[in-house]
């Protein structure tokens, strides 16, 4: 056997495309398009680069206190890590440990599958319905854990807080992790059943709703006992605490939550603008509660769309997958830029 036999292969998560060209109308990578705030911009100024040659305080303490009274929850409760992505990679490594599969929608976040190849985890990908739903019934088997966002991505639906709990009473043996990356669009979070449920595990992110997609800051939210686990695994995996530039941050955000439901509700009133117009050109799309919509037209190709947006200084995100290659995710921006997003798709379709 050869070194390079001895080499891991995977198929890496593929991010959405990060352009070096100046001037293009982003709306591809689900980017908040509203500035994060005066506090922030006032911690970012103020803060005292003198602590820079120190590590860190690994705890993250006062960012940690500040989500746990957002949330209503005990401080031990909050995990925190470098981008939702992280946290999520831990949760694999650390709740999904068993023979049978891990449970997750065919059409979701993609960097599902790629966890369960990296650390050799068995899995089930269960087909969402012709509407794109999840089906509940269909995670009523055996499994080492289960795993969905909702909102769900790219589709943006919504499910309930029943729908969550119905689950959870039918999988009291393994850890159901709800990814909310995308609660704050029009969902209601998961937390209030974390008393109840001590299986469950909530992710959410800093990068959407609070418009700090360049910290990488994530949070996982459960019962102490599983936080704990995380917290052992991260710390027997990599010891990069959440940095002090970042953690000053994250906190001036938390103290400028008002601001910040302010840009969401901003952000869902042009959803729903942007929803009706395609509608009106023919259009079809799930009904969204993220800050994307998920469309698709009847007549014209969605790759032809994406090709033509991107000619014209627009980018969306085209997935070449079955089941979804004529549609496209496309990120809220600001009403002027969805304004013109929608006068270029009728010039296209015309």
């Amino acid at each position: 056997m050869s070194w390079q036999d001895k080499l891991r292969n995977v198929e890496p998560y593929q991010a959405g495309e990060q352009p070096k060209i100046k001037n293009l109308i982003k709306l591809n990578t689900n980017e908040n398009p509203y500035h994060p705030g005066e506090k922030v911009m006032a911690a970012i100024s103020d803060f005292d680069a003198a602590v820079l040659p120190l590590y860190p305080n690994p705890d993250a303490d006062d960012l940690k206190h500040s989500l746990a009274q957002y949330h209503g929850l005990k401080d031990e409760q909050v995990f925190l890590g470098n981008g939702s992505d992280e946290v999520l990679a831990l949760i694999f490594l650390t709740c999904f440990n068993g023979q049978a599969p891990v449970l997750f929608p065919d059409i979701s976040y993609s960097f599902y599958p790629v966890y369960c190849e990296l650390y050799g985890l068995n899995y089930e990908k269960i087909p969402l319905n012709e509407h794109f739903e999840i089906i509940k019934e269909d995670y009523y088997k055996e499994n080492s854990g289960i795993i969905f966002p909702n909102p769900n991505a790219p589709t943006g639906l919504l499910v309930s807080l029943e729908f969550i709990e119905d689950i959870l009473m039918h999988n009291q043996d393994s850890v159901v992790v709800v990814d909310e990356a995308y609660i704050d669009f029009g969902g209601e979070s998961a937390v209030t059943l974390l008393e109840k449920y001590p299986h469950l595990l909530i992710t959410q992110t800093f990068s959407k709703f609070r418009s700090l997609a360049g910290i990488r800051l994530g949070v996982a939210l459960g019962n102490q006992e599983i936080i704990a686990k995380l917290y052992d695994v991260k710390n027997s995996f990599n010891s990069y605490p959440i940095d002090s530039l970042a953690q000053v941050i994250g906190k001036a955000s938390m103290d400028d939550s008002v601001y910040i439901k302010e840009n969401a509700r901003k952000i869902i009133e042009t959803r729903e603008y942007t929803k009706r117009q395609l509608k009106n050109l023919g259009f079809v799309m799930p009904d969204s509660y993220a800050n994307f919509i998920f469309i698709k037209h009847p007549q014209k190709d969605a790759e032809y769309i994406f090709q033509k947006l991107r000619e014209n200084g627009i980018l969306v995100r085209y997935f070449k997958k079955p089941r979804i290659n004529q549609y496209l995710r496309v990120t809220i921006g600001t009403q002027e830029q969805m304004e013109i997003f929608i006068e270029n798709i009728k010039k296209i379709i015309d």
